[in-house]
């Protein structure tokens, strides 16, 4: 009774080895098949945000439920209603004089990271363009009562230049879902 028990599982793992070698040989074959392509076509192409983030922030309480990321000076993620869920790939400002140059915030200017209050509850980015003379300074934050992704932003004069030439440039956002 015993061997005919020890027979049965021995058989049951020879069984389940081979099935599970089976179906690796067959998806290497696949894999490896040069030139070989998805079933009704190739599909759509993976998104894969930066792993690298500058910010990263939510709500204080549990009536909010949105993350945020900010990457290269820029609102790069948000998540909701889980963490799961990302909504945005960036949301980014572009500046122009509608003339001579139209800069674009991740590409085209420099930034630095802070946070203006004590808590870290705010991530604070400067973004800047030093020839064109002026700094963009967005504070993002989450809304506790809301889901909701803040972005309290001013466009200032760069030390040094005079705040009236701020007058002829024109602010856009660029989103990109």
């Amino acid at each position: 009774m015993r061997s005919a028990k020890v027979m049965a599982a021995r058989v049951i793992a020879v069984i389940a080895v081979v099935v599970t070698t089976g179906v690796l040989v067959a998806t290497q074959s696949v894999a490896s098949t040069p030139g070989a392509s998805a079933p009704d076509g190739p599909g759509a192409q993976s998104y894969l945000d930066l792993a690298r983030k500058d910010c990263f922030g939510t709500a204080r309480n549990t009536t909010s439920k949105v993350w945020f990321t900010v990457a290269d000076g820029v609102l790069s993620d948000t998540f909701s209603p889980s963490i799961e869920n990302s909504n945005v790939n960036t949301l980014q400002y572009i500046v122009t004089d509608g003339r001579s140059f139209t800069d674009m915030q991740e590409r085209d200017m420099t930034y630095t990271i802070g946070s203006p209050d004590r808590s870290g509850m705010v991530c604070q980015v400067t973004s800047g363009d030093p020839k064109h003379g002026f700094a963009l300074v967005t504070d993002y934050l989450t809304d506790p009562a809301r889901d909701s992704v803040v972005m309290h932003t001013t466009l200032e004069p760069l030390r040094g230049t005079a705040s009236a030439s701020l007058r002829n440039l024109k602010v856009y956002v660029r989103y990109d879902a």
